[in-house]
């Protein structure tokens, strides 16, 4: 089963994130303190991150780049999900594998999570 770690000042997101994925058989834990990713994910070593762009600090791009700069998750795959306009260069720049606009279509989701865990 994959672990994910979804990463989002927004409860509800969260909250709705976490109740799907865990009925589609992920392995998920929420957390709304973007401070507390980088912990968060050295104990649960997740195989995705989705993270909320527009956070309190760290923002999205600015976790994204600790991520990256840390050898145990340089490699996992990483989804940004954001309200923001033409943000997609700019999460790839910042080392995100994809980007999906908010609102999304959960089946899409699911379908982003799939192409970036083939194993799930």
């Amino acid at each position: 089963m994959a672990k994910i770690l979804i990463v989002d000042d927004d409860e509800k997101v969260t909250t709705l994130l976490d109740r799907f994925l865990s009925s589609r058989k992920y392995q998920v834990t929420a957390i709304n303190e973007s401070s507390k990713a980088i912990q968060t994910a050295r104990t649960l070593r997740p195989d995705l991150f989705i993270l909320d762009i527009m956070m309190p600090p760290p923002d999205g791009f600015t976790l994204t780049r600790e991520l990256r700069a840390d050898p145990n998750f340089s490699r996992t795959p990483i989804l940004i999900i954001t309200a923001l306009d033409n943000s997609n260069s700019k999460a790839t720049t910042f080392g995100a594998n994809d980007y999906l606009a908010k609102p999304f279509d959960l089946d899409e989701l699911i379908t982003r999570i799939e192409a970036l865990l083939p194993h799930s």
